[in-house]
């Protein structure tokens, strides 16, 4: 880990280097896309670059690394890395990659902080960044590897669009299977690939969907369930999906599609088998959810279920037919469908906001997963932990870059 030499400057540092840290991979990017103007076109979502939200994900993580190594020096932020590292591989990054991130990196830094980057601060603050770099290759290394592919050599794999489904209005499922006939790869309920389609302006854009079903079933065919981001106007502007709505403009049965492997860290344990479980979901989150219970279904899964999902009414609330089919296989499982705006005769006590006071009490010893916007999830965990559920025992899956795990590394 951190010598002491670079943990005693990088303490020391850490509050100025924290206050800069916007500006710091605000300059990065800048200087990073004028170098390598390929790594905007064809890696780095433009719409999160946009946002600012990738930026911001970036600077957290950089920083929450830094004070785990000089709080807890004899331990590593391993839930940190492998949401990073999983997210990495679905996007095929390599070693080498590493290096030029690196080099523009630290020349933000020394623009930024002047004079203050020493030769020692910056020897410092690139012992953090080796020591965060080399351990999410050697993570990406073993995804990379249990898929039959190398870290040179990641790319996707085609499929072909064997149908298309519309769930609601803004959600169309799209169900695959390989276009070289060669089976499918195994997933674990709860994973998502990487979709990689080329624009009309030549941009090949990578974005993630969770696989929504083909986990039980013996069958090669594979499926995602897409919802197209409508671009906001106002104060809380926010850009058209890019990728989401070429889905839905252009892609139908018979098309193909370029597939990475599936990652994710958002899976099922296997000491799940004989415990109570809450799947909590809000919007599109519900995609993983769906694989979760089809995986329990199929593996006969007989401890407490409780589900929980949250929209704004039960026409935008994709996937409910399967929602509450898979739900209804299993011996012990209740759902509880809170809705915005509820058609008539919904319970009154799940209009509105999940609020788990409206459900029994939860099950001693459960585990919950979590998947939706970051509020949903901030208050569904708090309210766990206020029913007694171990915050070891909560996981949540974001769609999009990390800011909760990079501002909050804790469990």
């Amino acid at each position: 880990m951190l010598s002491e030499q670079s943990a005693a400057t990088v303490r020391a540092t850490l509050p100025t280097v924290g206050a800069a840290i916007d500006e710091i991979t605000e300059r990065f990017y800048d200087r990073l896309f004028t170098a390598h103007p390929e790594l905007l076109k064809d890696l780095f979502n433009r719409g999160n670059q946009a946002a600012g939200t990738q930026r911001r994900a970036l600077a957290g993580s950089i920083a929450a690394f830094a004070a785990h190594l000089v709080d807890h020096p004899d331990e590593r932020p391993d839930v940190l890395l492998s949401r990073i590292a999983h997210k990495h591989a679905s996007l095929g990054v390599t070693p080498g990659q590493y290096e030029t991130v690196r080099h523009h990196l630290f020349a933000a830094i020394a623009e930024v902080l002047g004079d203050a980057a020493t030769p020692e601060v910056a020897a410092a603050w690139d012992d953090v960044y080796w020591l965060m770099a080399n351990a999410l290759v050697a993570i990406e290394a073993r995804l990379y590897a249990a898929h039959g592919v190398t870290a040179d050599a990641p790319g996707p794999r085609e499929w072909e669009v064997v149908e298309r489904v519309e769930e609601t209005a803004d959600v169309a499922t799209f169900r695959l299977r390989p276009l070289d006939g060669a089976p499918a790869p195994d997933f674990r309920a709860g994973q998502y690939v990487s979709v990689q389609v080329q624009l009309d302006d030549g941009a090949r854009q990578i974005r993630q969907y969770s696989l929504s079903g083909g986990v039980g079933r013996g069958s090669e065919v594979r499926q995602i369930s897409v919802k197209r981001v409508r671009g906001v106007a106002g104060a809380h502007a926010a850009p058209e999906g890019e990728v989401s709505n070429h889905l839905h403009a252009r892609v139908r049965a018979g098309d193909v599609l370029r597939l990475s492997p599936p990652y994710g860290d958002l899976v099922l344990d296997a000491a799940d088998t004989d415990v109570p479980l809450l799947l909590a979901s809000a919007g599109i989150g519900v995609t993983p959810m769906i694989a979760m219970l089809e995986q329990l279904a199929d593996a006969g899964h007989r401890a407490p279920v409780t589900v929980v999902h949250a929209d704004r009414s039960p026409a935008g609330h994709a996937l409910r037919a399967d929602h509450e089919a898979y739900a209804a296989k299993l011996p012990d499982a209740r759902t509880h469908f809170f809705y915005e705006r509820p058609d008539a005769g919904h319970p009154a006590a799940l209009t509105g906001r999940v609020d788990l006071a409206a459900l029994p009490a939860v099950p001693a010893g459960t585990r919950a997963y979590l998947c939706g916007p970051l509020p949903f999830m901030r208050a569904v965990r708090a309210q766990l932990i206020g029913r007694g559920v171990a915050p070891a025992d909560i996981h949540y899956e974001v769609f999009g870059p990390d800011l909760w795990l990079s501002s909050c590394p804790g469990p």
